[in-house]
């Protein structure tokens, strides 16, 4: 064989293999899906220690001031 046709067939070898980058796309998608939720759970996290402060105050009267530590 000759190098042209090498190459014709290698050329008709890979022609059935269609769009890696629309075959792949959902894997993109799935990702930024669970990326999205996982940063709203994140967010839903914001400002805990603000929602409880009477017991965050509470607690700091019946133990100390002193924060975290001896």
């Amino acid at each position: 064989m000759n190098l042209v046709a090498q190459i014709a067939m290698a050329a008709a070898e890979t022609e059935g293999h269609g769009n890696v980058a629309a075959e792949t796309l959902i894997y993109g998608i799935i990702a930024a899906v669970v990326f999205a939720a996982l940063g709203l759970v994140t967010l839903s996290y914001r400002n805990v220690a603000n929602r409880h402060s009477a017991k965050a105050e509470a607690y700091a009267e019946k133990h100390g001031t002193g924060g975290h530590g001896h």
